[in-house]
């Protein structure tokens, strides 16, 4: 077959006559029909979209020691800037709302008994700041 470039087109050339194989290698003669490719409706599915969500849902347990580690230092990361924020006299609301969606992070656990238990002390801290930082109603 000639390639003549790549914008021609034409009627592609015969292909030579089949060559005698070796004995014991593979090759296909013109008596013998071509069969099929298999159907890949014919497979079985390996499983659906929620199958693939719950195995993104699956961690180990050093994964979510890491994310609470990770959870924790946020959160007081979230107190020190509000500390700084009131001794400055400059508290904004970005900071009020990291410490919120930090409180909200701390919920998950992690599975270790003595980090969980951290955790809950970092996680009460920024609520008692938190509570403290809500105006409170007019009686």
């Amino acid at each position: 077959m000639r390639i003549s470039g790549p914008h021609r087109s034409g009627v592609a050339a015969a292909a030579p006559a089949a060559r005698r194989a070796k004995a014991g290698a593979f090759a296909v003669t013109a008596e013998e029909p071509a069969s099929a490719a298999p159907s890949l409706a014919a497979l079985p599915a390996v499983g659906g979209i929620e199958a693939l969500i719950a195995l993104q849902g699956v961690m180990d347990a050093a994964e979510r020691r890491r994310r609470a580690v990770g959870h924790g230092r946020v959160a007081l990361a979230a107190l020190d800037d509000l500390k700084l924020g009131v001794l400055a006299g400059s508290l904004d609301g970005a900071a009020l709302g990291r410490l919120k969606a930090a409180a909200a992070a701390l919920k998950d656990g992690s599975g270790d008994e003595r980090l969980d238990g951290v955790l809950g002390e970092i996680e009460l801290r920024v609520e008692v700041e938190l509570a403290k930082l809500e105006p409170r109603p007019a009686v």
